[in-house]
């Protein structure tokens, strides 16, 4: 199987880089709802000739329509979906359920591709994909070979993985730590990037979270997936030229190149991981460092005042850039080369393997012998990847019309397309008939910036009338601007009926341990969200009523198939409702005779997702913990299910594969640890469980004091994650349940006004 090598391009330029460097297809965003929404992303001009160029050369262009939108965005995506539509775009990459809704109502033409951002982890998720519809799922970044390869034997599924470029500590589409602590959210493509910075943990001060950059090298020729993916929507068109060509290389037979890859690690390139696809890793994780170091140049030997000297590993020249690891510092010291010497005398370049002397500039931090040196920044390597790109307006799309003309003494008609335009007057008879016919084709090849390019034309005049030049133009314009649609010509599809709520507040708890309920008056509770967990025992479910129990698969498990015997022997038990927080838990359940909701990580910030939600099955759904309230109040109001409004939880900032824990795996003592952390004058908890970290603000969330403005059928207090004794629930429960903040809680975006 011919595997798709797939690029990105933040703009036209990386795009048309990446095409003549081997990329087989291109993937980009457009002005809004981009996951990459700082790129420069593709306007509808510059989006339409880029893919005109890339279907001239047999090549495909995804577009990534891949944040979440709010019920007030609706009208503003159906701009986007319709210029995807008339730009031609192969597919739309997307996490929103709501954004497929209408897509596949409205846009059946356009493929649908899941974004890596909504956590396609296991076989069963990419298996319930496929059956809503979805023709490829990007993977996690997070799976070993040995996940990959189960997920791409679904037949008639195509997936997509990651090979190279930037990491997360967090599984995509999982992670809130931007959003609730900066009010930025990386699902609506906000990313601030908090991960990266310095925390005090117990290892001291260090970067616990912030990754190493993916490079998979020749691994990929052994993933059998349909598509490579290549990260980078905001870098530059050198770097998506460089990795680009480094890759095409591989998958052509040609091996790695050591050239090739040493230029991509000076353009840019943290230090490089094979992440976890061979088997767990902890060393995938830059601690003491972040950002781009560049390709290592040697160490300082010497240092005289203003100056250093070392030994250089590789070429460079005056006004490349050189960067310094220093101790202490978060970023490394770097400057532009502006004079150097070799044997005493000053040289515009020197040689690798030369000892040169190099003047530092003014206000040079603190350096010493032994520090590492990089080339950050090659005026030789800037000019290793030139590219041609297409003369503008060269491959404008343009949709071909035939058009049809009829001349009569008091009417002028013209169709094209099945529209039809016309123009009343008195034609005298024509001198020359033919001059006519002449200047009826003249005037309708003018087709100017409709898009629209005339193939045929048949002109009908029996009686040989002549139609004056203006007439012909007025006539022209109508037809043309009947034919191509100007603005957004889309509606949205139709909802169902609202099921807003009058009854009085009914409230649900959410724990995943029942024993820290024992001091709450469970009679107040309308029912017990119950999570499952691996080795569940049922036995503890004996202690609570049967009646007001749904049961809960969470919302990450690499092995989903360790619940099914659970699973199976819980509902022949009687148990029909529960939940689910992640798309493999469509498989895991019947399609029928039960009552099924959707938690808070299956995001629903739109009523066209909770009218998706409700086609697939669902009873129910669960607003968004950093969702703001204006929107929560819409949604309650207009959506066709009962939703549920969290009102207290400890919000898991991100959740992540990546073990935080010091000790060699081997050595592991295993089991729940807590660990502590401090960033800029805020507490953290680390939780680290079953190779897993979950990271918890040192506040949780409280919306008690303003839930009541929201007429969501139930409100709902979470006892997860955090071990809260059932004196400390109990506490929580007395206050929220009356619509009373918890002191010393956080409110997230709630009603802090941003676009988050």
């Amino acid at each position: 199987m011919k595997k798709e090598l797939l690029s990105p391009a933040g703009d036209p330029e990386a795009g048309y880089a990446a095409l003549y460097y081997g990329a087989d297809a291109v993937y980009l965003g457009l002005k809004h709802f981009s996951a990459r929404a700082t790129a420069t992303n593709f306007d509808e001009e510059a989006l339409d000739e880029f893919v005109g160029f890339a279907h001239s050369r047999g090549k495909k262009v995804y577009a990534a329509v891949n944040t979440l939108v709010t019920e007030a965005e609706l009208p503003q995506l159906l701009n986007s979906l319709d210029i995807c539509s008339r730009c031609r775009i192969d597919a739309v990459i997307l996490q929103d359920l709501g954004v497929a809704r209408v897509i596949r109502e409205k846009y059946p033409e356009l493929e649908l591709h899941a974004s890596t951002q909504m956590a396609v982890h296991n076989k069963q998720g990419a298996l319930a994909l496929q059956k809503l519809g979805f023709s490829r799922v990007v993977l996690a970044r997070e799976l070993s070979l040995a996940e990959i390869k189960d997920i791409a034997s679904i037949p008639g599924l195509e997936t997509e993985a990651f090979i190279h470029g930037a990491l997360c500590y967090s599984y995509s589409g999982m992670c809130l730590f931007s959003s609730l602590e900066c009010g930025r959210s990386a699902n609506r493509g906000k990313c601030l990037y908090p991960c990266r910075s310095e925390f005090e943990g117990e290892s001291g001060s260090r970067h616990y979270f912030s990754m190493k950059d993916m490079a998979l090298k020749e691994d990929i020729l052994q993933m059998p997936v349909t598509s490579l993916k290549i990260e980078g929507r905001k870098k530059n068109a050198l770097y998506v030229a460089a990795v680009t060509d480094y890759y095409r290389r591989i998958l052509d037979g040609r091996g790695c190149d050591g050239e090739r890859e040493e230029n991509i690690k000076q353009i840019f390139s943290r230090p490089w991981s094979s992440f976890h696809l061979r088997g767990k890793d902890k060393t995938v994780v830059e601690p003491d460092f972040v950002g781009h170091r560049g390709l290592s140049a040697g160490h300082i030997e010497q240092i005289l005042k203003g100056r250093m000297i070392l030994h250089i590993r590789h070429d460079i020249a005056r006004h490349d850039g050189i960067q310094i690891d220093v101790p202490g510092e978060e970023k490394p010291f770097g400057f532009s080369l502006q004079s150097m010497q070799v044997k005493g005398k000053s040289v515009f370049e020197a040689k690798a393997g030369e000892e040169v002397m190099i003047f530092l500039p003014p206000q040079t931090p603190r350096l010493e012998k032994g520090m590492k040196v990089y080339l950050a920044s090659s005026s030789r390597v800037k000019g290793a990847y030139d590219y041609k790109k297409p003369k503008p307006g060269e491959f404008r799309q343009r949709c071909p019309i035939d058009v049809s003309v009829t001349v009569e003494a008091e009417k002028i008609t013209a169709s094209a397309n099945g529209f039809t335009a016309s123009a009343e007057g008195e034609f005298a008879a024509a001198n020359d008939p033919e001059k006519v016919k002449s200047a009826v084709e003249a005037a309708f090849a003018k087709t100017g910036d409709t898009r629209l390019s005339l193939q045929k034309i048949e002109v009908r005049n029996p009686q040989e009338r002549f139609v004056p030049l203006s007439k012909l133009n007025e006539l022209r314009r109508e037809l043309y601007a009947k034919i191509v649609p100007q603005t957004a010509v889309s509606t949205l599809p139709v909802t169902g009926v609202p099921a807003a709520t009058t009854e009085p507040a009914r409230w649900i708890i959410r724990t995943d341990n029942p024993n820290c309920l024992a001091k709450i008056d469970l009679k107040q509770v309308d029912e017990i969200v119950c999570i499952l967990k691996p080795g569940f025992e049922s036995e503890c479910l004996n202690r609570l009523p049967k009646n007001k129990l749904r049961l809960a698969l969470p919302a990450l498990s690499r092995s989903p198939l360790q619940f099914a015997e659970t699973v199976r022997r819980l509902l022949a038990g009687g148990y029909k409702k529960w939940e689910i927080g992640n798309w493999w838990g469509l498989e895991m359940l019947p399609d029928k005779g039960i009552d099924l909701s959707f938690d808070t990580s299956l995001y629903m910030l739109n009523t066209q997702a909770v009218e998706a939600a409700k086609e697939i099955g669902a009873s129910r759904v669960t607003l968004s913990v950093e969702d703001s309230i204006e929107n929560m109040k819409k949604i309650a109001e207009t959506a066709s299910l009962p939703v549920v409004m969290p009102v207290y939880q400890d919000a898991p900032l991100f959740t992540s594969a990546v073990c935080i824990r010091a000790n060699p795996c081997k050595s592991c003592p295993k089991g729940e640890k807590w660990l502590k952390l401090r960033h800029n004058g805020k507490e953290y908890m680390a939780l680290s469980k079953d190779c897993q970290t979950v990271l918890l603000a040192g506040r949780p969330l409280c919306f008690a004091a303003e839930a009541g403005a929201v007429s969501a059928a139930f409100y709902r207090a979470d006892f997860v994650y955090r071990p809260y004794t059932p004196e400390a629930a109990a506490a929580v429960w007395n206050k929220i349940c009356r619509f009373e903040d918890v002191s010393g809680c956080a409110k997230g975006n709630l009603i802090s006004g941003r676009d988050f």
